[in-house]
């Protein structure tokens, strides 16, 4: 019978507001929210202009392209990063204004 309510309990936990993926990202204070959001910013611009950078060599060894690599960044890499930085501003701002103003 614990064990039913435990996972119930846990169920509920993960997808209420404020969890993501079992965390409780909705009780960050305001310098951990920024570190997220600014840390989910480079990590999408990493990630995207290594994919890119991966594309552009496979194209260019494939069809003999002169694609410059240098062009991931400000092409691919830049535009992710600022939208997923962006997003995930509005996300943990949002979040953070909710916990503020169940705080008062």
């Amino acid at each position: 019978m614990t064990e039913v309510s435990q996972n119930e309990s846990a169920t509920r936990r993960t997808s209420a507001t404020g969890y993501l993926f079992g965390v409780p990202v909705g009780d960050l204070g305001f310098f951990a929210s920024l570190l997220i959001s600014f840390a989910t910013g480079f990590i999408a611009f990493f990630a995207s202009t290594f994919l890119a950078i991966v594309a552009v060599l496979f194209y260019n060894s494939a069809m003999h392209g002169t694609i410059d690599f240098a062009r991931t960044y400000s092409r691919v890499g830049l535009p992710v990063g600022l939208v997923v930085l962006a997003a995930s501003l509005a996300y943990m701002g949002t979040l953070w204004v909710r916990h503020q103003i169940r705080r008062t």
